[in-house]
């Protein structure tokens, strides 16, 4: 019971901050404001999908789905923090 409490606050965390990011980037134009706004919401998708997993009674594993949304995230914020110049 808590425990989907917790996805879900940490769904809409990281959803607020892909979007506080985004909002940044439109403002600034600072591309890490981007990349980082693109982990956020492959971190969103996760949790969106963790919440979806773990809270109905579904009898397919979605643990590969749900990890796919955040490396994907994860690998584009390596790269800009490699790749990208300031």
């Amino acid at each position: 019971m808590f425990g989907n409490l917790v996805y879900i606050l940490c769904a809409a965390t990281s959803t607020l901050c892909a979007i506080l990011l985004l909002r940044g980037y439109h403002q600034s134009r600072a591309r890490l404001l981007l990349w980082s706004a693109v982990c956020f919401i492959g971190l969103a998708l996760n949790n969106v999908l963790l919440v979806i997993d773990q809270g109905t009674a579904l009898t397919v594993d979605l643990s590969l789905w749900r990890i796919v949304p955040a490396v994907i995230g994860a690998g584009a914020l390596l790269y800009a923090l490699v790749w990208e110049t300031p």
